[in-house]
């Protein structure tokens, strides 16, 4: 089986969710499966290996989990991307487009230096509004992001071209047509 056809068979589709007419991909059955799991991170390790990448950002809640696993191959620090109220100390703040409305996310102030390299990294990007957010809260802080790697892309709702007109390369595993 290929990289694409196992990681496919390894995410969990769920009709009518969380409204009718949505196919929701659930990476929690990838993140279970300890060789989709693994063939994963290695995918999105693979193209910076050998480079100088300082952190890993990762957007709540699977991103996390994801970022850490980069992190740890890439030897790079990790910076959690947070709802607005999660972080104990001092943050800075952006607001950002949801499929139905706006939300507000946030990191530490001193979570990445001016000029720092960072990757970031989540399950999915769908409408991409979640992750263009994070790359503006990112450079707005003076990082350099050099990625936005993601498992699952759909397409069709446009995601990647928002992140790819902030002049960041995006990396993605699978594509499934559809919301």
């Amino acid at each position: 089986m290929n990289l694409r056809e196992s990681l496919v068979a390894a995410i969990r589709s769920i009709p009518d969710y969380p409204k009718e007419g949505i196919v929701f991909r659930d990476i929690t059955t990838l993140l279970g499966d300890a060789r989709a799991f693994r063939r994963s991170i290695d995918e999105l390790v693979h193209p910076y290996a050998g480079t100088k990448i300082d952190k890993i950002a990762g957007v709540e809640a699977r991103g996390f989990i994801l970022g850490g696993a980069i992190s740890h191959q890439l030897s790079a620090g990790f910076v959690p991307i947070r709802k607005k109220g999660k972080l104990p100390h001092d943050t800075v703040r952006i607001a950002y487009s949801l499929e139905y409305g706006v939300d507000e996310m946030e990191m530490h102030k001193d979570a990445v230096k001016p000029g720092e390299r960072v990757i970031l990294v989540d399950d999915l990007i769908a409408t991409g509004g979640t992750a263009e957010g994070a790359v503006k809260l990112l450079q707005q802080m003076g990082a350099e992001v050099v990625a936005a790697c993601f498992v699952v892309d759909l397409p069709a709702l446009g995601g990647r071209a928002k992140i790819e007109a902030l002049g960041v390369p995006v990396r993605t595993l699978v594509e499934f047509e559809g919301e």
